[in-house]
């Protein structure tokens, strides 16, 4: 096995234990929910860099023609939205013990859930085509496509609105601020290092089992 996925497997059970069990600043109305910072924010990371993975092959298809980068292209980006799908799950939960609400009328929250559904889009468009060398031409340009908006609709837009309750936009503080003692950072960027890393495993076994179970449908 891989140095890098014992690396993953300290940092998540690093992360988790720590996560848990360690003390965090006192902050009102966040309180222990705080600790959702561990998981939310890291399967956000992890998702953006996938994605990211993702189009990087697609643009490798549309150059060299090779199935096998679409293959891995739309493996990262099913392992990509499946991270989205978790770290807005675990959003709406600390919604609903911070705002009251699980999916309050959030400038942030409605743009994500506008590019989680271009995405899912991804998913129907691939399944509408017989012919593979048709699907994976068109599925790569619209991957691209796909991105080039979801950054926009989750990471620029929602810094220019006024009335956004998420941290970090509309003028609210990121959670530096909350940090007072500096004690989170320790456990929440190795929760990032390896979110991504869990992810990026994830989708390297859904890639060989792609191949494998090609190789036993031509013989």
């Amino acid at each position: 096995m891989a140095w890098w996925k014992y690396v993953c497997m300290f940092l998540l059970f690093y992360v988790y234990t720590g996560g848990l069990l360690l003390p965090i600043p006192h902050q009102p109305i966040l309180y222990e929910t705080a600790r959702n910072l561990y998981f939310h924010v890291p399967l956000w990371f992890a998702m953006i860099l996938l994605l990211v993975l993702s189009v990087w092959y697609a643009i490798k298809y549309l150059r060299k023609g090779n199935m096998d980068d679409d293959l891995q292209s739309v493996e990262l980006a099913n392992t990509g939205l499946v991270f989205g799908i978790l770290g807005f799950i675990t959003g709406a939960i600390w919604g609903n013990y911070t705002w009251g609400s699980p999916l309050p009328q959030d400038p942030k929250l409605l743009s994500t859930e506008i590019a989680m559904l271009i995405y899912l889009a991804y998913w129907v468009l691939r399944g509408s085509f017989r012919d593979d060398q048709q699907r994976a031409r068109i599925s790569a340009v619209y991957n691209i496509f796909a991105f080039a908006a979801f950054i926009p609709l989750t990471i620029i837009l929602p810094r220019l609105s006024t009335n956004s309750l998420h941290p970090g936009n509309g003028g609210n503080p990121g959670f530096k601020i909350y940090d007072s003692d500096h004690t989170m950072k320790f456990v929440f960027y190795p929760a990032i290092i390896g979110m991504i890393l869990l992810g990026y495993w994830i989708s390297t076994l859904r890639i060989r089992y792609r191949r494998l179970n090609a190789i036993v449908e031509e013989n």
